[in-house]
């Protein structure tokens, strides 16, 4: 079962990855107007997902890794909930505000995921 929940979660973050790239606009939307450098953030965070992608594929985690996964789920929490606050869509893809705010306790759920690793 522990192996089935990494695919998984190699496919979420590998999936997220990609869109950072292929969808940069959608992204650089909902980081925080705060927030300098908006297009380096989206391609950095990209680049993040799809290297925790990589090394989810490739072996079980550790604490470290563990860690560092979960961190960087929590920075990027800030965006779930600006996205949410703002009701911006995803993209070109208008998305009702109830799914917007249930993006952002996912992020807890995905921390429990890794951590059941």
């Amino acid at each position: 079962m522990k192996t089935i929940m990494r695919y998984i979660l190699a496919a979420v973050f590998g999936v997220a990855g990609v869109a950072h790239f292929t969808r940069t606009e959608g992204f650089t939307n909902i980081v925080p107007h705060y927030l300098p450098f908006k297009n380096f953030i989206v391609k950095a965070s990209g680049v993040a997902e799809l290297i925790i992608s990589f090394l989810l594929l490739i072996k079980r985690p550790g604490n470290f890794l563990k860690n560092v996964i979960n961190s960087f789920l929590m920075l990027v929490l800030p965006a779930n909930v600006y996205m949410a606050r703002k009701a911006l869509p995803l993209g070109n893809i208008e998305v009702p505000k109830p799914l917007l705010w249930a993006r952002v306790p996912l992020q807890f759920v995905l921390v429990k995921m890794v951590n059941k690793l």
